[in-house]
């Protein structure tokens, strides 16, 4: 199989779809790998390394579409990429296209198979693709949050640990799964005072059992979190429903009752974000002020930590490279869980929760990834 890895071209993207050392993986089962010059550069990946694993560079990302047939990226493809697709490519990447119609369209007519990380499922139903980046983006959001509270970046003001005859800062986290559990580690670990809202029973009592008391846990009763809301310093969204947009959990008049400074940290912004006021923003420009609130949007959180991130996502990713590149059908043949990540194929947009985003019916005949 002739695979290329482009440069991510995403603002602010510097992670990179393969490492040096899954390259020779690769190289080593009779793989033909074609990377980007520089596509590792920015986090240490010299073409140097590349070259000794047994990767022909090239000088662009035309070049790299033009020569593999699996493309392995990070995020979701931009404009330029999606041109260069065509009916012989297949592409393995991160998608989410439940929150981009234009990207849905685009991709589907451009004929490639698109198999998105965030929909693969493990044989317990897991998100094993997903789970890496939800891990690191948790962890990163209530550090964001701490930062944002403090005056010189826009925030309230507030520590949030406190210090001792200061009460802490209090952080509601709405979704107890894996963003939502990183959040509250790292939160707890800052010295917050933590809520963390499921709607799962089960959830919360595992929850519970794993922080031993320190964080409180709500059921999703909406009067009682709505309460929760307008009294928290800092919420993050961490709401995910597979494949789908995610739900609006925090209405725009509920910021008016919310402590000015207070911070908004919308991790779910890549399925269209779970605050009605949230819009993506960029590492370069990350927060805007809404009725006196602080939002934090970035649409590529683990972006700004991509060295951590590329290590982490290429150890769950590579075991699934293996097998597309061995044989794209076989292995979605095989592999009830890798085709749940099947999005677009053959000009066929097959993902049920993106089609129901977009009020599309599946089409007769048509079988849903």
């Amino acid at each position: 199989m002739k695979i290329a890895v482009p440069s991510e071209i995403k603002v602010a993207e510097k992670r990179v779809g393969l490492t040096p050392a899954a390259v020779k993986t690769l190289v080593n089962q009779g793989h033909e790998l074609f990377v980007q010059a520089g596509a590792g550069a920015a986090i240490g990946y010299e073409d140097q390394e590349y070259i000794s694993a047994g990767a022909t560079m090239v000088a662009s990302a035309e070049k790299a579409f033009e020569l593999g047939q699996l493309i392995i990226k990070v995020k979701e493809p931009q404009p330029s990429e999606v041109a260069m697709l065509n009916p012989s490519h297949t592409l393995f990447t991160y998608l989410h296209l439940a929150a981009d119609r234009q990207l849905t369209d685009t991709l589907t007519a451009s004929g490639c198979r698109a198999i998105a990380y965030e929909t693969v499922r493990d044989q317990e139903g897991r998100l094993p693709l997903l789970a890496p980046m939800s891990q690191v983006a948790g962890r990163m959001a209530s550090q964001v949050a701490a930062e944002s509270l403090m005056l010189h970046r826009g925030g309230c003001g507030k520590l949030m640990g406190g210090v001792p005859g200061v009460a802490p800062a209090k952080v509601t986290i709405l979704g107890g799964g894996v963003v939502g559990t990183e959040a509250a580690r790292i939160a707890v670990g800052l010295g917050a005072d933590v809520t963390l809202v499921d709607a799962k029973l089960e959830r919360l009592a595992y929850l519970d059992q794993l922080f031993g008391g320190r964080v409180k846990t709500q059921a999703a009763i909406s009067s009682v979190v709505d309460q929760l809301v307008i009294d928290s310093d800092v919420v993050v969204g961490a709401v995910l429903v597979p494949g789908a947009k995610a739900p609006k959990l925090v209405r725009r008049e509920q910021l008016q009752q919310m402590r000015p400074g207070s911070v908004l940290v919308d991790v779910a912004i890549d399925q269209g974000g779970c605050f009605e006021t949230s819009k993506p923003t960029t590492h370069t420009d990350p927060t805007y002020v809404v009725d006196g609130v602080l939002h934090y949007c970035v649409a590529n959180m683990p972006g700004a930590v991509a060295r951590t991130s590329t290590e982490a996502l290429v150890a769950a990713t590579l075991p699934y490279v293996v097998r597309l590149a061995a044989g794209v059908d076989s292995a979605l043949a095989a592999d009830a869980g890798l085709r749940a990540g099947l999005s677009v194929d053959a000009g066929n947009l097959v993902c049920s929760e993106v089609r129901a985003a977009f009020g599309i019916g599946v089409k007769p005949g048509l079988k849903s990834a």
